[in-house]
């Protein structure tokens, strides 16, 4: 059924029954670790422990039924709970009492308002403009932040609040009084935990540790021993009512609901695209504001606290592999269940391994994977991720989520202001551009400088093309024309349209052509609102570069620099031209390794297969002749270790890889006798290159050549 195109239950309808297990088994997980988590994060909201159960039953079930993701949880989590127990002392209210019980059902409220108010406004496109660093920075900091704080409840403190310094000082107070068996207790469930969630994912190992639990807290003496358990709670469900706004100025909560509202909605829309991402569904993020307003209004009028997106939970879900918000319909559900008849049970749970339970889940949930590959590929993004990272856990979520963003946008600045571009030339015979860096075979037209710059232009890149043009003009004093192929520019600022007129006069004044080419129409338009309308009416801006080259009278083939023959070649000299070097092409400088590691699959291959064909071709059949005489030397030095394999006599498969190069090099000289002399003192180098690595097998090689010889 759809409202104001809004989905119910997206992730539910069309049930796959083959999920069921799974997610049933999965709800019930969550609700058992939901029953310390909510409760501590009540109290800390100022709330009896008590609430913290309440708000895990129908805010979740109405989250469950207006979601997109299919397996994020909906929860009375940390943030949320910090920020409202802190305006509470704020405003000189005990945790706990009658007042905290009237003023935190209309905070909440007035964060449900919020929440809508952002979802009419669109806000979840924000979301779009924070790079994936910044999501892990944030979802590890928020991790890490959690575990902090739950670390104390494992040597049989309470847990920690506030950031890292508070933290860490929470815990060393605790650490002066530490429970041993409490320690032990906690520390043996983290390890079981951890083994099982590598040697067998599948398995429930939570729920039989919480069971096992409930049994030794009956069987033996734990509160004797310093053991905590959770508090027993009365039975019963939340009591439905309207929040009295008379308990406290409207202009007061409206400021502290807006800061908890903009909390809920960066953290649980960032954790939850990062979960979308690494398992590859996409969420609406509207609708996903949406969900958090309605949740919210529902915990308000049961007198709960805000609520929030719980990392913990999902991570809890997607261990045990909940698939689907059914998960989370068994885990309301089943806690409404507890409420009513089984609160009793809550009193024999032993914190410790209930906390152990959590700090895995989290552990599974962190991102310093992410960080390792980000330091090796882009030390740019490394330190965006960590500044999201200290941020969250050094500052608070709001605070490092605005840290990530301010350095994803710089990052995006830097980037943009050093953009690809280069100058181009063509191939001797063939008609496209091409970077003059490509290849030694790309030469300049002469007396032209054509210029590609890839990026949008404005005021903090057009700088760079200014200084390479002129630049270029310093080294080439004949130059007649400068040709801008703006193919990668979509836009321009007014900066960036004053510099580009500024150098048309410039070049003007030095009896240089200046020609825009190559691109789309609608720069046209923003060229004219720009005050550079004269360049089009004056020829300057011309559809291809071709035409602005004709436009000079310089007509195909064009001249090159070094007077360089520029004959056009037959279609099948241009195919060759076009695949020479195409593996170094492919993988640059990387193109050594990369042979070795293709030589590797295949030699791999051919211990299954058997196929000898395929080993003396590679990967990549379609390879020119330079690179397939490359290919087969590489295979030249692997010949004892294919020999082995293969069971085949070295000597006579040297003789096979020998024949197949003769069988590339005469190929070569029948077809192009133009390339065969260059291919001959390329073999020269590649048998210097193997009598270096492998003089053996030079030694055999230069053998079977010499009786080769001898035959003929």
């Amino acid at each position: 059924m759809k409202l104001a195109n809004i989905t119910l239950a997206p992730t539910i309808r069309k049930y796959n029954k083959e999920n069921l297990v799974h997610d049933v088994i999965t709800g019930l997980i969550i609700m058992a670790v939901s029953i310390p988590i909510s409760m501590g994060y009540a109290q800390i909201a100022g709330l009896p422990a008590v609430y913290g159960l309440y708000g895990s039953v129908f805010p979740i079930l109405l989250f469950a039924l207006f979601s997109t993701s299919p397996q994020f949880v909906f929860g009375v989590d940390a943030a949320p709970a910090a920020l409202v127990g802190s305006a509470l002392l704020g405003m000189n209210i005990e945790g706990g009492s009658k007042e905290a019980l009237a003023v935190v059902p209309v905070l909440t409220f007035f964060v449900a308002v919020w929440l809508f108010a952002f979802y009419l406004m669109h806000a979840g496109k924000l979301v779009n403009y924070i790079s994936e660093p910044v999501m892990g920075g944030f979802i590890t900091g928020i991790c890490t932040t959690i575990i902090l704080m739950q670390v104390p409840k494992l040597m049989g403190g309470s847990a920690g609040t506030g950031e890292f310094l508070e933290l860490a000082e929470h815990i060393i107070k605790v650490a002066r009084q530490i429970n041993m068996p409490s320690l032990i207790l906690g520390s043996v469930s983290l390890v079981i935990l951890l083994v099982a969630k590598k040697l067998v994912p599948k398995f429930p190992m939570a729920v039989v540790l919480m069971v096992l639990g409930a049994v030794l807290t009956n069987m033996l003496p734990m509160t004797a021993w310093g053991i905590k358990t959770l508090d027993a709670v009365e039975p019963g469900l939340p009591k439905w009512s309207i929040p009295d706004f008379t308990v406290v100025p409207i202009r007061e909560v409206i400021t502290i609901s807006l800061s908890v509202a903009v909390v809920i909605m960066a953290e649980t829309l960032l954790a939850e695209n990062n979960f979308a991402q690494k398992n590859r569904y996409r969420i609406n993020d509207n609708q996903e504001i949406l969900a958090f307003a309605v949740g919210n209004m529902t915990a308000a009028f049961t007198g709960c606290c805000p609520i929030n997106g719980s990392v913990s939970r999902t991570a809890m879900g997607e261990q045990y592999q909940g698939k689907t918000q059914v998960m989370s319909i068994v885990a309301g559900l089943s806690m409404l269940i507890l409420l009513l008849c089984g609160t009793g049970f809550i009193g024999y749970l032993p914190i410790p391994v209930l906390t152990a339970i959590v700090i895995s889940a989290l552990l599974g949930a962190t991102e310093f994977h992410l960080a390792a590959k980000l330091w090796k590929v882009s030390r740019t993004e490394f330190f965006i991720f960590a500044g999201a990272f200290v941020g969250v856990l050094f500052l608070g979520t709001i605070n490092g989520v605005l840290i990530g963003i301010i350095l994803s946008f710089s990052e995006m600045i830097i980037r943009s202001s050093k953009p690809a571009r280069g100058f181009l030339g063509i191939q001797p015979g063939h008609r496209h551009f091409r970077d003059l860096n490509e290849s030694s075979q790309i030469h300049a037209i002469k007396d032209v400088l054509i210029y590609r710059f890839s990026s949008n232009l404005f005021f903090a890149n057009v700088q760079v093309l200014q200084q390479d043009i002129e630049d270029a003009l310093e080294q080439k004093k004949d130059t007649k024309a400068v040709i801008l192929d703006a193919s990668g520019i979509g836009s321009m600022d007014i900066t960036a349209a004053e510099r580009l007129g500024n150098l048309y006069a410039s070049l003007k004044a030095q009896g240089v052509r200046f020609y825009i080419t190559e691109h789309i129409a609608g720069l046209n338009e923003q060229m004219r609102k720009l005050g550079l309308g004269y360049l089009i009416r004056e020829g300057c801006v011309r559809r291809t570069t071709h035409i602005a080259l004709k436009d000079m009278g310089i007509n195909r083939p064009y001249p090159l620099e070094d007077g360089v023959d520029n004959e056009e070649r037959s279609a099948s000299r241009k195919r060759v031209d076009n695949r020479v070097q195409e593996f170094v092409w492919a993988f640059g400088s990387n193109s050594e390794d990369e042979i070795e590691k293709q030589i590797a699959r295949q030699i791999e291959q051919l211990k299954k297969s058997g196929d000898m064909e395929k080993l003396l071709h590679g990967s990549w059949s379609h390879m020119d002749a330079f690179d397939e005489d490359e290919w087969l030397e590489h295979l030249e030095e692997h010949l004892k270790e294919i020999v082995n394999i293969s069971g085949k006599d070295e000597r006579t498969l040297a003789a096979r890889l020998e024949e197949h190069r003769q069988e590339v090099h005469d190929r070569i000289a029948q077809e192009h006798p133009e390339l065969a002399q260059r291919f001959k003192e390329r073999r020269h180098r590649l048998d210097e290159h193997l009598k270096e690595r492998r003089p053996d097998v030079y030694e055999l090689v230069i053998s079977l050549r010499d009786n080769k010889k001898k035959e003929e």
